[in-house]
């Protein structure tokens, strides 16, 4: 099998070598190709470009992992309905007509349900711009695909592990702050989001449209950053005025997910954070 990886940045080229790992042909578009590892064949490219390389006419599998370059709407229309536009205009231009396409996707697509949970079969109501950009990637892959390829979203809660430390060194640092109010996060760490792209692109059945990717706890943030300073051995952040939630107050069900057969190696922020903590696993470049 011969899986393209449209978008190989940290996420991608773990997803690639557990696929190269199963004896699949793996190659990886990003703009510095030099930066894979051998398991990975790379070819540069941009997906905000129309001109991109060509598609290996066996590919069986086009998995999408983009990210912005900046924190704005034309950053994420750039990269994601631009970038997964001219993804599907290439597989057209060469004729390419793969099994399964599965774009990596956000929780930000539900927006904020004041702590109530969400999955699946959860409307869509994207509060920010990058819920809404995401939404309408998803929705452009699905119906220029439709009747022709299996198409997946998989909406990743927040990636934490090797080189995603945002939590860590925020109680490190001493900038860390409590919310005064019971809000709640959800999370995935790296390996587990890169597990679950090759366990969804790999399914004996065809995989569902929509796949929700989180841990099998969503956690308040006041907890989570607590766990933190005890495990850190440092005090515990100061209670206050926290902002604005990042990503919206909700809690992501993964029931869909796990009964696929999926496990997860780190089941909540407890056993992943430890594992980043200790220091294992590598930041890839």
């Amino acid at each position: 099998m011969t899986v393209l990886l449209a978008g190989c940045g940290d996420l991608g080229t773990e997803a690639g070598l557990r696929f190269a790992a199963l004896g699949h042909r793996v190659v990886g578009w990003r703009r510095s190709p030099e930066k894979l590892p051998a398991a990975i064949e790379g070819a540069a490219a941009d997906l905000g470009s129309p001109t991109l390389p060509p598609i290996p006419a066996d590919t069986t599998v086009v998995v999408i992992a983009v990210a912005a370059d900046a924190p704005s709407e034309e950053a994420y229309r750039a990269a994601y309905v631009r970038g997964v536009a001219h993804v599907l205009d290439a597989l057209e231009r060469d004729g390419v007509t793969p099994e399964r396409v599965l774009f990596v996707s956000s929780t930000a697509v539900y927006g904020d349900a004041a702590g109530g949970w969400v999955d699946e079969a959860t409307e869509p109501n994207p509060g920010g711009f990058s819920g809404k950009v995401l939404l309408e990637a998803e929705e452009l892959l699905h119906s220029r695909l439709s009747g022709t390829s299996a198409t997946t979203a998989l909406r990743l809660g927040g990636i934490y592990g090797p080189g995603r430390t945002r939590l860590i060194d925020q109680v490190r640092s001493g900038s860390a702050v409590i919310p005064e109010d019971v809000r709640y996060t959800n999370r995935i760490h790296r390996d587990d989001a890169a597990a679950a792209i090759v366990h969804l692109a790999t399914l004996a059945d065809a995989p569902a449209p929509v796949y929700v990717g989180v841990d099998n706890e969503p956690a308040d943030l006041g907890a989570v950053l607590r766990f933190l300073a005890s495990e850190l051995g440092l005090p515990e952040p100061q209670a206050g005025d926290a902002g604005p939630a990042r990503g919206g107050n909700k809690r992501c069900r993964n029931d869909l997910l796990r009964s696929t057969g999926f496990n997860f190696t780190f089941p909540t922020f407890r056993e992943g954070y430890r594992d980043v903590i200790a220091g294992n696993g590598s930041r890839h470049p």
